[in-house]
Protein backbone atom coordinates (compact mmCIF):
# COMPACT_ATOMS: atom_id res chain seq x y z
CA UNK A 1 0.00 0.00 0.00
CA UNK A 2 1.32 3.41 -0.98
CA UNK A 3 1.46 6.08 1.72
CA UNK A 4 0.65 9.53 0.40
CA UNK A 5 1.57 12.89 1.85
CA UNK A 6 -1.47 15.08 2.41
CA UNK A 7 -0.13 17.77 0.04
CA UNK A 8 0.35 20.35 2.77
CA UNK A 9 2.04 20.91 6.12
CA UNK A 10 0.32 21.47 9.42
CA UNK A 11 0.90 23.24 12.70
CA UNK A 12 -0.56 22.18 16.03
CA UNK A 13 -2.55 24.63 18.12
CA UNK A 14 0.16 24.58 20.81
CA UNK A 15 2.90 25.32 18.24
CA UNK A 16 0.91 28.24 16.85
CA UNK A 17 0.20 29.64 20.32
CA UNK A 18 3.91 29.40 21.22
CA UNK A 19 4.91 31.18 18.02
CA UNK A 20 2.39 33.96 18.60
CA UNK A 21 3.52 34.30 22.21
CA UNK A 22 7.14 34.68 20.97
CA UNK A 23 6.03 37.57 18.78
CA UNK A 24 6.04 35.80 15.44
CA UNK A 25 3.56 37.39 13.09
CA UNK A 26 2.31 34.92 10.45
CA UNK A 27 -0.67 35.78 8.29
CA UNK A 28 -3.62 34.13 10.05
CA UNK A 29 -6.00 33.36 7.19
CA UNK A 30 -9.42 32.40 8.53
CA UNK A 31 -11.47 30.62 5.84
CA UNK A 32 -14.69 30.22 7.83
CA UNK A 33 -17.92 32.08 7.13
CA UNK A 34 -18.52 35.59 8.52
CA UNK A 35 -21.09 34.36 11.06
CA UNK A 36 -18.51 31.91 12.46
CA UNK A 37 -15.86 34.61 12.61
CA UNK A 38 -18.14 36.78 14.77
CA UNK A 39 -18.48 33.92 17.28
CA UNK A 40 -14.74 33.35 17.76
CA UNK A 41 -11.42 34.16 16.10
CA UNK A 42 -7.73 34.48 16.81
CA UNK A 43 -6.83 38.14 17.24
CA UNK A 44 -5.31 39.54 14.05
CA UNK A 45 -6.88 36.96 11.74
CA UNK A 46 -7.90 37.95 8.23
CA UNK A 47 -11.31 36.61 7.21
CA UNK A 48 -11.52 35.21 3.68
CA UNK A 49 -14.23 32.54 3.32
CA UNK A 50 -13.13 29.39 1.53
CA UNK A 51 -15.41 29.95 -1.47
CA UNK A 52 -13.86 33.40 -2.07
CA UNK A 53 -10.20 32.27 -2.03
CA UNK A 54 -9.74 31.73 -5.81
CA UNK A 55 -11.11 35.21 -6.62
CA UNK A 56 -9.21 36.91 -3.81
CA UNK A 57 -5.89 35.12 -4.30
CA UNK A 58 -4.17 38.33 -5.56
CA UNK A 59 -4.81 39.92 -2.15
CA UNK A 60 -2.51 37.38 -0.47
CA UNK A 61 1.28 37.47 -0.27
CA UNK A 62 2.80 34.30 -1.75
CA UNK A 63 5.99 34.85 0.26
CA UNK A 64 4.37 35.44 3.67
CA UNK A 65 4.29 32.73 6.30
CA UNK A 66 0.58 31.83 6.33
CA UNK A 67 -1.47 29.75 8.76
CA UNK A 68 -4.90 28.72 7.43
CA UNK A 69 -7.68 28.39 10.01
CA UNK A 70 -11.21 26.97 10.02
CA UNK A 71 -13.43 25.40 12.68
CA UNK A 72 -12.03 21.84 12.79
CA UNK A 73 -9.20 21.84 10.23
CA UNK A 74 -11.00 20.30 7.25
CA UNK A 75 -11.76 23.37 5.12
CA UNK A 76 -8.41 24.86 6.01
CA UNK A 77 -6.68 21.66 4.82
CA UNK A 78 -8.24 22.09 1.38
CA UNK A 79 -7.28 25.76 1.25
CA UNK A 80 -3.75 25.03 2.49
CA UNK A 81 -3.29 22.47 -0.27
CA UNK A 82 -4.69 24.92 -2.85
CA UNK A 83 -2.36 27.71 -1.71
CA UNK A 84 0.62 25.35 -1.68
CA UNK A 85 -0.12 24.34 -5.27
CA UNK A 86 -0.62 28.02 -6.15
CA UNK A 87 3.00 28.75 -5.25
CA UNK A 88 2.82 29.92 -1.64
CA UNK A 89 6.22 29.39 -0.02
CA UNK A 90 5.18 28.58 3.55
CA UNK A 91 1.57 27.77 4.24
CA UNK A 92 0.43 25.68 7.22
CA UNK A 93 -2.91 24.17 8.19
CA UNK A 94 -3.99 24.69 11.81
CA UNK A 95 -4.57 21.08 12.88
CA UNK A 96 -7.85 20.71 14.74
CA UNK A 97 -8.84 24.21 13.68
CA UNK A 98 -10.07 26.94 15.94
CA UNK A 99 -11.80 24.33 18.07
CA UNK A 100 -8.41 22.78 18.89
CA UNK A 101 -6.80 26.18 19.35
CA UNK A 102 -9.37 27.18 21.96
CA UNK A 103 -7.99 24.40 24.18
CA UNK A 104 -4.60 26.14 24.39
CA UNK A 105 -5.87 29.74 24.35
CA UNK A 106 -8.84 30.27 26.67
CA UNK A 107 -9.40 33.77 25.21
CA UNK A 108 -10.81 32.04 22.09
CA UNK A 109 -14.25 30.61 22.86
CA UNK A 110 -15.46 27.26 21.56
CA UNK A 111 -18.64 27.14 19.54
Amino acid sequence: MEVREPGYKGITPRELKERLDRGEDPVLLDVREPWEFTLACIEGSKLMPMAKIPDRLPELDHDAKTVVICHHGIRSAYVTRFLHHSGFREVLNLEGGLDGYSAVDPSVPRY
